[in-house]
């Protein structure tokens, strides 16, 4: 291990023993991880909250083999040591600024990560606005921008215009030339997905699927990025253009779809795909993570996308971001506040 840092033998962290409300989360202390082979151990200065980390939480969404069983899959921070290094990638500078989308283990004072799973802050960002931005880049992009990306004039359905998954696609969609529309939930969560480029369906208010097909003049969209799941799966389809693409990213409205319309993904060559980015191999992140440094990074750093921050917390108030996040008003990110420079 390399280290030019006196590291202390242990570390605060948010744990819990049982599944439950946000109260079962307890700040304690614990031991200092090693990073091991190919790992970086970072200190953390803030780390992002996601509904992973709910589900978690209630125990619906064990971690995967091999992985750590704590919450936090995003964080921003400084490099304080480094495992030995594997043969494809360079080890950041001790003392560097990164953000790593982690296997675990996010929400306490010291992290490990992947080095391929690390990318250096953007320029100008602070740990809040940098730790805002693995895990939902990382699974826009993977899901919307790989293999190829989309050709211009892709027209794009996000549902969950305002969550820190659907600000991100929003931008991206726009970034990179194509129409996005977005599902919201009040008047003023719709405006803000305007403001970000989009056009904005009230779900409270409107059948998206009525919206989508005057929206479209009954041509549909040709992707859609959807965390909703079963309660919205066949009036998806029929939202989708023919060769059109469901993306399917989490189950909020349930994982059965009753009576699915098979005839209509036949017959109009629709593709149903799923995806879950935690249990993905390394290699594969570090994919994903090349393709954000290259056409994504810059972007950032000339302000013409980022990240937009609902609230900040500090780590002990773990339980009171998730509740805020839970409650389902936020619009954007919610950040814990770990350390400061």
């Amino acid at each position: 291990m390399t280290t030019h840092h006196t590291l202390p033998p242990s570390m605060k962290a948010v744990c819990f023993e049982e599944p439950g409300g946000p109260d079962v989360l307890r700040v304690e202390s614990i031991a200092l991880p090693t990073p091991g082979r190919g790992e970086v151990l970072i200190r953390v200065m803030a780390a992002g909250v996601n509904r992973p980390d709910l589900i978690q939480r209630q125990g619906l969404y064990p971690p995967p083999p091999g992985a750590n069983p704590r919450l936090g899959l995003e964080i921003a921070g400084e490099v304080v040591a480094c495992g030995a290094p594997l043969e494809e990638a360079t080890m950041p500078a001790i003392g560097s600024r990164v953000c790593a989308l982690t296997n675990g283990g996010g929400y306490a004072e010291y992290c490990l990560a992947p080095v391929g799973q690390c990318l250096p802050w953007p320029t100008g960002f602070d740990a809040v606005q940098a730790a805002a931005l693995p895990e939902t880049y990382f699974t826009v992009w993977s899901n919307l921008f790989m293999p190829a990306l989309p050709p211009k004039g892709t027209r794009v359905l996000i549902h969950g215009g305002t969550s820190g998954i659907g600000t991100t696609a929003i931008q991206l969609v726009r970034a990179f030339g194509g129409e996005a529309f977005a599902t919201a939930g009040s008047a003023e969560k719709c405006a803000l997905c305007e403001t970000l480029g989009a056009r904005a369906i009230n779900y409270r208010e409107e059948d998206f699927l009525t919206r989508i097909r005057a929206m479209t003049h009954d041509e549909g969209v040709n992707i859609i990025l959807d965390m909703i799941g079963g309660a919205y799966f066949n009036r998806n389809l029929k939202s989708l253009a023919p060769d059109g693409r469901l993306v399917i990213i989490a189950l909020q409205g349930g994982a059965k779809a009753e009576q699915a319309d098979l005839a209509r993904i036949m017959t109009r060559r629709l593709i149903v795909t799923g995806s879950n980015l935690r249990p993905r191999d390394a290699a594969a992140k570090a994919r994903i993570a090349h393709g954000l440094r290259t056409h994504v990074w810059p972007l950032l750093e000339d302000g013409t996308i980022r990240p937009l921050i609902h609230a900040t917390y500090t780590l002990e108030q773990a339980a009171k971001a998730q509740a805020d996040m839970e409650a389902g008003t936020h619009s954007g990110k919610i950040i814990l506040r770990v350390a400061t420079d």
